[in-house]
């Protein structure tokens, strides 16, 4: 009988990918993983099985990832900065004669004015007038669109009869209506209310429809399983599914807003910031046009931040919302 002839082979240390050594493989069993883990690129002669990324961690001691720093960028910070170095590349230029002061004048100066128009008084009381307009208008307008939103996302005959004509408003430009709402409403302060509110409303509405249509089918259908009646689902489940397309929509309705106060204020009125930019215009003071612009741009800034915060507080169960940053 021919002798029988035992090779012998070293054991095999286990790297498996999550980099933990699970101990060397003995006897028997070291001698059936060598067949095992040849067909998979391993090398039986020098006794070490190597798997993905732990490669590194057996030839250098650390994953690449672990030899490589993280580099915090402040993207917050970046985000506050660029405008400021907006205003210093556009202050060197003007100074510079660059940019004609008749064209667009220094930041100093559109200042200067500013503090000019306060200690007159003129700045806080259009400003005023223009705030209370857009807040009058938002309301009215944000209540409307939800209302409506509301019933055609519920409902399938809604949706039939008032969506298409929406859609038809909501496609008419301000420009092109604001004669109409003069005739209606004259000069006074209800015709710029209401196009800030024909401007808030479609916003609202869109997002009210689409936050609703969007609620996931398997939350309802559990919520049918547990016995919620349809009030407590609409409460519990569809509401709060709804609710980020409908701050969303507040965030654009806030932004439409002011956009339907520039075109109210500086067609037909007598007082306010769109007002005081036209009766610029006549004496050709750029400095109060510019500052009339930065005035809308700064109100267009905090109303945004002021909607963000609220997501942030309204949202906080949300995790795409929960470690949001302003």
């Amino acid at each position: 009988m021919a002798e029988q002839t035992i090779v012998q082979t070293p054991p095999v240390a286990r790297v498996p990918r999550d980099g933990v050594d699970v101990g060397p493989d003995t006897g028997a069993g070291a001698e059936a993983s060598v067949g095992v883990y040849a067909g998979a690129g391993v090398d039986a002669g020098a006794g070490t099985e190597v798997d993905g990324p732990a490669e590194g961690l057996v030839a250098g001691g650390s994953t690449p990832a672990a030899s490589r720093r993280t580099v915090a960028v402040p993207y917050r910070l970046i985000s506050w900065l660029s405008p400021l170095l907006l205003l210093v590349i556009w202050e060197a230029l003007a100074r510079s004669g660059v940019i004609s002061a008749q064209v667009l004048p220094a930041p100093t100066k559109v200042l200067s004015t500013a503090r000019e128009l306060t200690a007159s008084g003129q700045l806080p009381k259009d400003a005023l007038i223009s705030l209370r307009r857009a807040a009058t208008g938002f309301v009215i307008g944000g209540g409307v669109g939800f209302s409506l939103g509301t019933a055609v996302g519920f409902s399938r005959l809604a949706d039939a009869l008032l969506d298409r004509p929406i859609q038809m408003i909501r496609a008419v430009p301000f420009l092109a209506i604001l004669p109409l709402v003069i005739v209606w409403f004259g000069i006074g302060e209800s015709g710029k209310v209401f196009l800030v509110a024909l401007g808030t409303a479609t916003p609202i509405y869109l997002n009210t429809v689409l936050g609703i249509r969007q609620v996931d089918p398997k939350l309802l259908e559990l919520g049918r399983v547990i016995g919620l009646p349809r009030r407590q689902l609409i409460r519990r489940i569809v509401l709060p599914g709804a609710l980020p397309s409908i701050l969303n929509g507040i965030r654009l309705a806030l932004t439409t807003a002011w956009l339907a106060l520039v075109v109210a204020e500086t067609i037909g009125a007598d007082s306010g910031i769109g007002f005081m930019a036209m009766d610029a215009r006549e004496f050709l003071r750029t400095d109060v046009i510019v500052l009339a612009i930065l005035i809308y741009a700064t109100i267009g800034i905090l109303s945004d931040l002021a909607a963000r915060l609220l997501e942030r507080r309204l949202l906080a169960w949300h995790p795409n919302y929960a470690n949001a940053r302003t």
